[in-house]
C-alpha cells in the first residue's frame, strides 16, 4: 500500500466527527508528494457549497486533532478545499454523488472503439463498471480502465445572450 494512502484514511477517520459536528462533509483526504514536500490534502463540501471562511474554519478546528493523534511524520502542508465544480471521481461515493451529472471518463488506453475518453451523463457505477449515455448510446467502461473521472461543468449554459454570466 503507498504511503499517503494508509495516512489518507487514518486522518480521514480521525477528523471526520469534527467535519461533521460543523456541518460540513469530506469529499475526499489525500496525502501526496509534490517535488521534496508532502501535502495532506483535506477537501470538504456542504449543500450549500463551499467558500474560504468554511475552509478555514476546518483549518482551524482538524488541526489540533490532526496535531495531537500525530499520524503524519514528514514535515507537511495542510490544504482544505472545496471539491469545486468540475470534481475528481476518486471513490464509490464520488460516483454515486455524481449520477445523473455530466462526466468525462479518461481511459489508460484507447478502447476497442480506438477512444480514449468518453463524456457523457453517469447512469450507473457499480464498483466494476460506471455506464454513461454517450449521444444516445449507453456505454459500460469497466473500472480497471479508467485512468480519471470527472464531472464537467458546461459553463456555456450560464451564459446569456450578450455573453454575460447569470450566476
Amino acid at each position: 500500500m503507498a504511503k499517503g494512502m494508509g495516512i489518507a484514511e487514518r486522518v480521514e477517520t480521525l477528523i471526520a466527527p469534527c467535519v461533521a459536528a460543523l456541518g460540513y462533509r469530506i469529499w475526499d483526504v489525500e496525502y501526496v508528494k509534490e517535488g521534496a514536500e508532502w501535502y495532506l490534502r483535506i477537501t470538504i463540501d456542504s449543500d450549500e457549497g463551499i467558500g474560504i471562511d468554511d475552509c478555514e474554519k476546518v483549518s482551524k478546528a482538524i488541526t489540533p486533532v490532526i496535531d495531537e493523534a500525530d499520524p503524519i511524520e514528514d514535515f507537511y502542508y495542510l490544504e482544505v478545499s472545496s471539491p469545486g465544480i468540475e470534481r475528481v471521481l476518486r471513490k464509490p461515493a464520488h460516483f454515486a454523488a455524481s449520477i445523473g451529472s455530466e462526466v468525462e471518463l479518461r481511459l489508460y488506453a484507447p478502447d476497442e472503439r480506438k477512444r480514449k475518453a468518453y463524456t457523457g451523463t453517469l447512469l450507473s457505477y457499480d464498483g466494476k463498471a460506471a455506464v454513461v449515455c454517450c449521444g444516445g448510446e449507453e456505454i459500460a467502461i469497466p473500472c480497471e480502465k479508467i485512468s480519471k473521472a470527472q464531472t464537467v461543468y458546461d459553463f456555456s449554459k450560464n451564459i446569456n445572450k450578450e455573453g454575460k454570466s447569470e450566476t
